[in-house]
C-alpha cells in the first residue's frame, strides 16, 4: 500500500502531472522538461526527485545528459486499484438502477 500512496501523492500535483505527460512521449532531460513550466530548474528539479521516489520516472546516463525516462509499473498498479473500485461502485450502481426501476414500475401499476 506504500507504493500506492507515494504514487497517489506524486500525481495529486499538477506540475508532476504535467512532466509524466511529457516523459509519456519521449526522454527528456531537466532542462527539456523544465522548459514550459515558469519555476525555476530546482523547483523541477524538486519535483522529478518525488516523481522518482514514487517510482514514476528513472534517471539514465547517456554522455553528459542524465534524461528522465517514464516508469509505468506504479501506474499500472495505481490503475489496477482504481479498476477494482470501479467495478465494485458498477456493480451497486446496477443494483440500485433495478431498484429504482421496480419502484418505477410498482408506482405506474398503483396508479393504474
Amino acid at each position: 500500500m506504500q507504493n500506492l500512496d507515494s504514487t497517489f501523492a506524486a500525481l495529486a500535483d499538477p506540475t508532476r502531472r504535467a512532466i509524466l505527460m511529457r516523459l509519456a512521449k519521449s526522454d527528456s532531460t531537466v532542462m527539456e522538461l523544465a522548459k514550459p513550466f515558469k519555476m525555476s530548474q530546482p523547483a523541477i528539479s524538486r519535483h522529478l526527485k518525488v516523481l522518482e521516489e514514487a517510482g514514476l520516472i528513472s534517471t539514465t546516463i547517456r554522455a553528459q545528459e542524465r534524461p528522465r525516462r517514464l516508469e509505468t509499473a506504479p501506474l499500472k498498479k495505481a490503475t489496477d486499484w482504481i479498476e477494482k473500485y470501479r467495478k465494485i461502485w458498477e456493480e451497486r450502481y446496477q443494483v440500485l438502477d433495478g431498484l429504482l426501476e421496480e419502484l418505477k414500475t410498482m408506482q405506474t401499476i398503483g396508479d393504474e
